[in-house]
Parts: structure tokens; sequence; C-alpha cells
């Protein structure tokens, strides 16, 4: 198979082929072109070409340190919130360069929204959490704002737990319940792309469950990557998936990319295949 954009010759993945991948033509919603990583002069992440596709979910996986994260964070300019990250290529959403001069971050957050680790509600009630981005863009009348902080809980399959008590702390919330909480915040300003960092690392097995039954929910509705270290939930979740794992210089490189039937039956690279297998990690 050869990918939808195809790759220069100096491209360091290989994309998985198959007939998984010529079912249906596959639009992308965020194009990387040739991106590079760097935390101050260090190089974290390098020449990663990789497209993320309309209406599907894709999982990025590989070894702790192989800039998993880093890339997701890339997505969104999140990674400039929280570190010195700078990088260099290039990132589309929809034909757009988001880190074009003047790009409106807010509003880029809004149509691309971030899932992490560890759940992070706000110290409010559970209404105020979902309604917290809507009123940031305007200031709906309160029939407007009430029937979308119940059009979100429903979308996050929360509603029918909180729905008697949403001026009730959403710090109150079980773990997986604050997941799906803050999958609501998320989903509330209706969002193009949902970025997902390992959201059930802190969650127990039932939690982990109700999450990915959530993806599989709005899977089609928008476009989802989630990064996992479950190989089990990204074969369970996901469309396609990219393994990323470092060279011997210990900088991140995206290996191989594909459907996710390809990457986890017939890789192409031989470190896919042990990654995939369990023999490293």
């Amino acid at each position: 198979m050869s990918s939808p954009n195809p790759l220069p010759s100096d491209a360091r993945v290989s994309v998985a082929s198959g007939p998984a991948a010529a079912e249906r033509p596959l639009v992308p919603v965020i194009h990387v072109q040739n991106l590079s990583c760097f935390y101050g002069h260090h190089k974290a992440v390098e020449g990663v070409y990789m497209d993320i596709y309309q209406g599907q979910v894709t999982a990025i996986i590989g070894p702790s340190g192989c800039g998993k994260s880093t890339f997701l964070k890339t997505l969104n300019r999140i990674g400039e919130m929280e570190s010195n990250l700078r990088i260099q290529g290039k990132v589309e959403l929809q034909g757009k360069n988001i880190y074009a001069r003047g790009t409106n971050l807010n509003q880029l957050r809004r149509q691309v929204g971030m899932i992490f680790q560890q759940p992070n509600p706000f110290a409010m009630s559970i209404y105020d959490n979902v309604a917290y981005g809507i009123r940031t863009i305007g200031r709906p009348s309160r029939s407007v704002l009430n029937d979308a902080v119940e059009s979100a809980l429903r979308s996050a399959a929360l509603w029918d737990e909180v729905k008697d008590s949403l001026n009730r702390s959403g710090l109150e919330l079980s773990g997986g319940q604050q997941q799906r909480l803050c999958i609501a915040r998320a989903l509330a300003v209706n969002p193009k792309v949902l970025l997902m960092d390992e959201p059930c690392s802190a969650l127990d097995p039932i939690a982990t469950m109700k999450i990915e039954e959530l993806i599989h929910a709005l899977k089609g509705k928008l476009t989802i990557a989630i990064v996992t270290h479950n190989m089990q939930q990204a074969s369970r979740v996901s469309e396609h998936t990219a393994f990323f794992s470092v060279d011997e210089r210990r900088v991140g490189q995206l290996v191989e990319f594909g459907p996710t039937s390809q990457i986890f039956l017939e890789a192409e690279q031989p470190s896919t295949r042990d990654y995939v297998a369990g023999r490293f990690g």
C-alpha cells in the first residue's frame, strides 16, 4: 500500500500494507510533515511524517521515552504551555498550519481538545466544569447552556450518573467519573479532534472499560488520537496505529504507521513486531 499522502523518499517510517487499508478513502484532519521536537537543545523527536484521519481513532504506541506524548502535545500546541518545547516542520489542521504566526491558540485548543493521564477537573461544580469552555466563547442563555451541558455529559456517558447532583464538586467524583467529566468538558465546545494521553493509566479495569466504550461511541463523530502503553487497548479501540521508538542517539522516531490490524499482525519492521509481541518496552 502507498500512503494516501506519499512520504518523501527520505522519510524514516514504514507504512504497513494490506487490504484493510483500502476499504474506504481516508481524509486527513491533521497532516504532520517532517516534524522534529526539541526541549532546549535536546532533540526529542525527529522527522515525523504522519496523517490522522477524520472520524477514526489513531493509537500511538512505543516504549517509554520515545516521544509519544511529546508528539501528541504538538498537535494543539499544549506542549508550549508546559515547557520550552519547540518544533521544526509543519502541523496542519484541515489544511491550515497551526504554527503559523497569528494562530489563535484558544480557538485551536477548542478545536483540538486534550485529555491527560491524570483527570484534571476544575475545583467547581460538575455543571460549571462542563460549562466552563462554553462561557469563554460567549454568553448563552441559561436554557441553551443547560442543554449544552446535558448533551456533553450524555456524550461522555456520564449524565445518568450525575444528573441529580450537578452542583456537586467535580473533585468528589471517582477517578473514572472525573476522566469522563474532563471528556465532557472538552466535548462541550464541539472539537474536531480529541487527543488522549494515556487516559486510562490511572484508572481501574472497570473505569478503563467505560472509557474504551466511550471512545467507541465517539468514533465517527470526531477524530481521536490516543497514546497508550496498553497493546490490547490499542488493538481494541483504533483503526490506525503509529509505532514510535528511539534510535541509537535516544531520539524518538516514527518507525511504522498503518492500519492497526497490519501493525499487530503483519508489521514490516522487526522492531515493531518485537514491541507488539512484548519482547521489549
